[in-house]
């Protein structure tokens, strides 16, 4: 049976992790990889708004063929679409819960993963093995360890995890931190409150939806509630800063509560 896990949390403009230090981040730091997959993820420009500095386009993860759209906000250019590639092959064991992926659709279902993206552990969203980059190899659940910034992680060549630096300069870019939250997430897709429309404006082209997370007892939650992204910024062992959007509030909130490296969560990739 399907649970719905609703948590009260304290508004605040940060990326969080497991404790109440929200003020720590890293400094960008160039990337040491020397290389890795032959890739053309570029991004083609397709649009742009001149009286909000966006401008929209695509790019293709040559991994998989899989076509992305693209926002350049400010001076940032993400993905407006979660990351949906399948981290399989890396076996998952976490206290008797077993997987042969540590990427996973919400519910088990492919069609959650068309829709939402893929949900991974902070290790697979860091690629702790070294797959494609050795900037984030041997992070995971506890495991303290020190990456190179920018950690290309899961993402595909050319784009990288953000850390949480980056995620605070795409709220303030977007307005502030009560505002932020309203403004990037998608118009439609987020459940109603108490009969009141919980949908975003997205106004930024950001288009962040409710995909919902999964905890490490296999369990998928909050579908439709709550959009939950990680960050390549470490807490400490078993915790990592993570950014969090729910249908209760227009701000970016505190999310103390499910920023374990173990849970599911999701991608979204920022161009180097």
């Amino acid at each position: 049976m399907k649970k719905i896990f609703m948590a009260l949390c304290m508004v605040a403009f940060a990326v969080v992790g497991c404790g109440d230090d929200e003020s720590w981040s890293p400094s960008a730091r160039p990337n040491d990889e020397p290389g890795g997959e032959s890739s053309s993820s570029g991004v083609t420009p397709q649009s742009s708004d001149s009286e909000t500095s966006v401008s929209t386009g695509t790019m293709t993860d040559s991994r998989d063929g899989q076509t992305y759209r693209t926002v350049k906000i400010g001076t940032q250019t993400w993905m407006a679409e979660n990351l949906n590639y399948a981290y399989t092959g890396i076996p998952y064991n976490y206290d008797g819960s077993t997987s042969d992926s540590t990427s996973w659709c919400y519910d088990n279902d492919p069609a959650n993963c068309t829709k939402y993206g893929r949900l991974y552990t902070w290790a697979a969203a860091m690629d702790s093995v070294g797959k494609w980059s050795t900037n984030g190899k041997g992070c995971g659940y506890y495991k303290a360890c020190y990456p190179t910034y920018p950690v290309r992680g899961v993402c595909p060549k050319g784009w990288h995890l953000p850390d949480s630096t980056e995620w605070n300069t795409l709220i303030t870019t977007v307005g502030d931190k009560f505002t932020a939250g309203t403004a990037l997430k998608s118009t439609s897709g987020w459940n109603d409150l108490g009969g009141e429309s919980r949908n975003g404006t997205d106004a930024f082209g950001f288009s962040a939806l409710p995909a919902g997370y999964r905890r490490s007892d296999e369990y998928f939650f909050n579908e439709g509630y709550n959009a939950d992204f990680w960050s390549s910024t470490e807490f400490d062992g078993d915790c990592a800063y993570s950014m969090h959007l729910d249908y209760f509030s227009g701000a970016f909130l505190s999310a103390s509560y499910n920023s374990c490296m173990d849970d599911g969560f999701s991608v979204r990739c920022l161009k180097d």
